[in-house]
């Protein structure tokens, strides 16, 4: 148990795609001007996450593998993402308009989102390492506390993007260097999880 656990806290502050991988920028920068389209976007991508990591598992390990074409691995995960993004824009569509229309073009890039196809393919790296050997429960841990890390991540940007609008900062670094400059701190903040623990590559 303490493994799943020790697995879940490096997904959320250690090993956090955004914050030092530095995958899934696009979103993070975007979508992170309001705090109601930040949340949406964490839970969706968080969803697609999940949902990605267990069905890149079952088909890396029951067709890819058993018929030797491994190397079919990164096509065939984006061609799951995109099928569970447009699920998951069909349903926001109907149940949730207004947070469909905040994410605008935003909700069809997280089938772009590197940070999701990272997830899947980590996890395979994970599965081949002899050392860690991730099963599935490994793999689904990790790709729902990786999404939960994304969702942490662009919470805490969107409460300081909407703060700075109203702070006196000099003209020069408002809009994108502001956000950068923000972004930059709080990667070096998360940096300070590192000696906490490390799982994982």
């Amino acid at each position: 148990m303490s493994e799943y656990i020790a697995l879940a806290i490096a997904a959320i502050t250690v090993n956090n795609y955004i914050l030092s991988k530095f995958l899934g920028l696009c979103p993070f920068v975007g979508v992170s001007k309001k705090l109601h389209s930040a949340i949406g976007m964490g839970f969706a991508v968080t969803f697609v996450m999940t949902l990605t990591v267990l069905s890149t598992f079952l088909i890396y390990e029951y067709v890819l593998t058993p018929l030797n074409i491994k190397y079919l691995d990164t096509i065939t995960f984006i061609l799951v993402i995109a099928s569970l993004v447009q699920f998951v824009e069909m349903v926001m569509e109907k149940y949730s308009p207004t947070l469909y229309k905040a994410l605008g073009v935003y909700l069809p890039l997280i089938t772009t989102n590197c940070a999701i196809l990272g997830v899947a393919q980590f996890n395979v790296q994970y599965m081949e390492n002899p050392t860690l050997h991730f099963d599935f429960l490994k793999c689904i841990t990790n790709g729902f506390f990786s999404g939960l890390g994304f969702t942490l991540a662009i919470i805490l940007m969107a409460g300081i993007r909407e703060r700075l609008e109203f702070a006196n900062i000099p003209e020069v670094f408002k809009g994108a260097p502001a956000t950068f400059i923000s972004a930059g701190l709080m990667a070096l903040a998360f940096q300070g999880f590192a000696n906490l623990i490390k799982f994982g590559g």
